[in-house]
């Protein structure tokens, strides 16, 4: 049994913190209960919320190696888990062709170690050193793909005929992230530990800006969160992600923008939103207000 990498909840968050991820007590808490409970976490939220951040953020804090697996559809058994190389097997065959092996032999020493590609799923279970598996985009899989991750996510081992139970030699922290594009099968939610990421409030969202947007002012935080919370109240046919507020942040910082105005706000929508049917959603909203300052000016304390 892997010994525990987390002594509460508050240090979780802590840890997190130290990384420049900003977590709630929800996430902290699942995450401490996942390495306790030793069972997987299945994120899910809309895209750019910091679902996978969240994977590369506690790695960071554990000091854990980061394994990713990237799904994709048609992504099979030998991307995912392993596969044998049948180059240097043949090789192999060949080299032994005038020699008085028997077939049993060479059949042996074909499917060894030394033949085996191992693929993230794999890796993960056979490393040695503390892991953090991320499986990002899980939906993304067909639901028969996904029967490659039971086991895995089940009893920590895989099974290669050829070699027998492969059983982990620690017990890695897994995360899987879904952007719930289709619905998950059953028996793949029942194995993990569920956790939804939403868009961060407003204040969170001006906290994270303030971290990760070096040298900007309080002033202009605040008015890039109010302004983003105000786009996500509009039917868009894709919100602002969190990334996307950063680079907006970064943008108006490298304008020297200090007070965002409706026509700097039109002007730069397009770092923000990614359909121009948004954004000329966004411009209409920015020209309610022609002044600019009422509408983008912080609030009250």
């Amino acid at each position: 049994m892997t010994d525990p990498r987390f002594e509460s909840v508050a240090a979780v968050r802590e840890g997190l913190r130290k990384v420049d991820y900003l977590s709630d007590e929800g996430i902290a808490g699942i995450v401490y209960l996942a390495d306790r409970l030793q069972k997987p976490i299945l994120v899910e939220g809309p895209a750019g919320t910091g679902k996978t951040q969240l994977a590369k953020s506690v790695a960071e804090m554990t000091g854990a190696r980061l394994i990713r697996l990237q799904c994709y559809e048609g992504l099979d058994e030998a991307k995912a888990l392993y596969e044998w190389n049948y180059k240097k097997q043949l090789l192999r065959i060949q080299a032994t062709g005038g020699e008085n092996d028997s077939w049993s032999d060479v059949e042996e020493d074909l499917f060894s170690d030394e033949f085996l590609m191992e693929r993230p799923l794999l890796e993960a279970i056979r490393a040695e050193e503390p892991v953090v598996l991320l499986i990002d985009e899980v939906d993304r899989v067909e639901v028969e793909t996904e029967a490659l991750l039971l086991e895995i996510l089940s009893d920590y081992q895989v099974s290669i005929p050829e070699l027998g139970t492969v059983t982990a030699r620690q017990i890695p922290l897994v995360f899987l992230t879904s952007n719930n594009t289709r619905e998950l099968s059953e028996a793949l939610k029942r194995r993990c530990l569920f956790l939804h990421v939403d868009y961060p409030d407003m204040e969170r969202e001006k906290e994270i800006v303030l971290t990760k947007v070096p040298d900007i002012t309080d002033n202009l935080a605040d008015q890039v969160a109010r302004i983003v919370r105000s786009l996500r109240q509009l039917e868009l046919k894709k919100s602002p992600s969190v990334s996307e507020t950063l680079d907006w942040a970064n943008t108006l910082m490298l304008l020297g923008v200090e007070q965002i105005d409706a026509e700097t706000a039109s002007s730069t929508a397009n770092i923000l939103l990614k359909y121009q049917s948004d954004i000329a959603k966004a411009v209409r909203e920015f020209a309610t207000d022609k002044q600019g300052a009422r509408q983008f000016a912080p609030g009250p304390k």
